[in-house]
C-alpha cells in the first residue's frame, strides 16, 4: 500500500499556545483549580490528557460560555482558542476568577475588526455555524452582528454592511457565499478570515491527485475536521473519518493500493503519526498522555 501524507496536518499554532498556556498555568500554579471555560480544543483526547495535569473542562451541550461559568467558582479559568465574548469576561471578573486567556490570535483579530466596524456604523454579516463557541462569542458583541449560514439568510436593507465570518468553515463554499453577497450588496465590505491552517488544510486536500481512499483523523466536533472530511468526499471513493488508530482498525483497507492521510488543525500529531506507522508498516506503536500534548 503507497501512503500519502497530506501537509499540513495536525495541531496549528492556535491549538499548540491554547495547550501550552493550561500547561504552564499549571506548572506555575500547581496547588490551584484551573478550568477550561468549554473544550480547550475539539478533541477529546486532548480534553483526557489535560485531565491527567488536574485541568478540568466545563462543557455542557446547549448551554452557552456565560451559562457554563456559573459551574466555577473559584481559581483560574481558561478561555478557549475560540474566543469569549465581553460579556463573558465582566462575568468571569465579577465572579473573582483568574482569567487566562488562550483566544487563537486570529479571532481576537476578527473580533477587534467587526467592533472597529461597528465603531464605523456597519451592519455586520457574521457567516459562521450556529452554536459554534467561535460564532457564539462574535454572535454576543453586538444585536448588529447577524449570523449567516445559508444565502436564505441574507436579508439586510442596511446601507453600510461589513462580511466576515467564522475562521474554520470550508473556504470553498464560504468564497461561493461570497460572491453571491458581492452581487446581492455591490457596496458592501467583505474580509474573508478563514484561518491560514484551515485553508491550507483544504487546500491540500483539494489538490490531491487521485486515490483509492482518504483517513481524515480527528474529533467529529471539530468543524475544521468536518469540512475537510467533506471535501475529502470530492477526492476520492472511499473515505474514512476516524479519531484514532482503534477507529481505523475497525476499517478494512487492505484492497487499497494507494490510501491518503490527513487531519484536523486540533488532532493530536502523535495519533496522526501513529496511524500513518500502521499503514505503512502494520505495527501498533502505544501512545502516552504525554505524546497527545
Amino acid at each position: 500500500m503507497e501512503v500519502i501524507t497530506l501537509t499540513p496536518r495536525g495541531y496549528c499554532k492556535g491549538v499548540v499556545n491554547a495547550i501550552e498556556t493550561a500547561k504552564r498555568t499549571r506548572k506555575q500554579h500547581p496547588n490551584e483549580p484551573i478550568t477550561i471555560l468549554g473544550m480547550l480544543v475539539h478533541n477529546r483526547f486532548v480534553v483526557e490528557a489535560l485531565q491527567k495535569y488536574q485541568i478540568n473542562s466545563v462543557d455542557t451541550a446547549g448551554k452557552t460560555r456565560y451559562e457554563l461559568l456559573d459551574e466555577i467558582n473559584e481559581g483560574f479559568v481558561i478561555f478557549t482558542a475560540h474566543g469569549v465574548s465581553d460579556r463573558v469576561r465582566e462575568k468571569a471578573n465579577t465572579k473573582g476568577l483568574k482569567i487566562i486567556d488562550a483566544t487563537c490570535e486570529y479571532v481576537s483579530f476578527i473580533h477587534s475588526l467587526i467592533k472597529d466596524k461597528l465603531s464605523e456604523g456597519y451592519t455586520i454579516g457574521y457567516i459562521g455555524k450556529k452554536n459554534h463557541p467561535e460564532s457564539e462569542a462574535v454572535l454576543e458583541i453586538s444585536d448588529k452582528v447577524h449570523l449567516i449560514e445559508t444565502e436564505a439568510d441574507l436579508i439586510f436593507t442596511d446601507e453600510k454592511l461589513f462580511f466576515t465570518n467564522q475562521t474554520t468553515l470550508s473556504s470553498y463554499q464560504t468564497a461561493a457565499l461570497y460572491e453571491t453577497i458581492a452581487k446581492k450588496y455591490p457596496n458592501a465590505i467583505i474580509s474573508n478570515e478563514i484561518c491560514n491552517a484551515t485553508r491550507c488544510r483544504q487546500q491540500a486536500v483539494m489538490e490531491l491527485e487521485k486515490v483509492d481512499a482518504l483517513v481524515v483523523v480527528g474529533d467529529p466536533k471539530s468543524h475544521n475536521t468536518q469540512k475537510l472530511a467533506q471535501l475529502a468526499q470530492q477526492k476520492a471513493a472511499h473515505v474514512f473519518c476516524v479519531e484514532n488508530l482503534d477507529d481505523l482498525l475497525k476499517e478494512d483497507l487492505h484492497s487499497f493500493q494507494k490510501v491518503a492521510v490527513t487531519s484536523g488543525a486540533s488532532t493530536p500529531t502523535k495519533i496522526t503519526q501513529q496511524i500513518i506507522h500502521y499503514l505503512q508498516t502494520k505495527e501498533i506503536i502505544p501512545l502516552k498522555t504525554e505524546d497527545i500534548i
